[in-house]
């Protein structure tokens, strides 16, 4: 029997609502009785991320600046989509081609994981994608600059213990990938 209980909200007020950033101020009561009434959360759309494979068993990555950190990463391709507007499937499939120009004929759903529940909403869907192929240029939005990566599969773990590929949800996909793919080919 689970004897944790749920915070109960008391009040809770939007702080910060702008087009890229939502914040909510909530006034939570703990299972205590202690009363929290700065507690902030950040309300975030879904975000979808693709570990695309080629035939010839190249990872497709892309390499952006990230301003918040203020430096260049390699990640998985990805993005923030709304559940209420599109599937997490038609969304990997969309941000694929549109940070790379690949795409694949169906994606394989890994997991979908929270990314820091303690103070953000969204959600991260993780697909593999294998097979892909280029069918045209990318198609970046104003805010992107982004170059394509492929690199050989057998390199993504030396990558990742040298710091080469660190960011968070990209390194989490490549490990369910890395482990799906494992288990596929003891399979056959």
């Amino acid at each position: 029997m689970n004897k944790l209980q749920k915070w109960q909200i008391i009040n809770s007020k939007m702080v910060l609502n702008h087009r890229w950033c939502q914040v909510r101020q909530d006034e939570v009561q703990l299972p205590s009785g202690d009363v929290i009434d700065d507690y902030f959360v950040h309300i975030k759309p879904d975000i979808v991320l693709v570990f695309p494979i080629t035939v010839n068993r190249e990872v497709i990555f892309v390499r952006q600046y990230r301003h918040g950190a203020e430096d260049f990463f390699i990640e998985l391709p990805a993005g923030r989509f709304e559940p209420t507007e599109e599937s997490a499937e038609a969304a990997g499939l969309r941000e694929l081609q549109e940070e790379t120009g690949y795409t694949t004929k169906q994606l394989i759903k890994m997991a979908t994981l929270y990314d820091n529940p303690s103070k953000e909403t969204n959600q991260i869907h993780l697909f593999l994608a294998e097979d892909v192929m280029k069918v045209g240029e990318q198609n970046l939005d104003v805010t992107e600059e982004i170059e394509v990566i492929l690199i050989p599969i057998e390199s993504i773990l030396e990558k990742i213990t040298q710091g080469e590929i660190s960011v968070a949800g990209t390194v989490a996909g490549l490990f369910l990938g890395l482990r799906f793919i494992s288990e596929k080919q003891f399979i056959k």
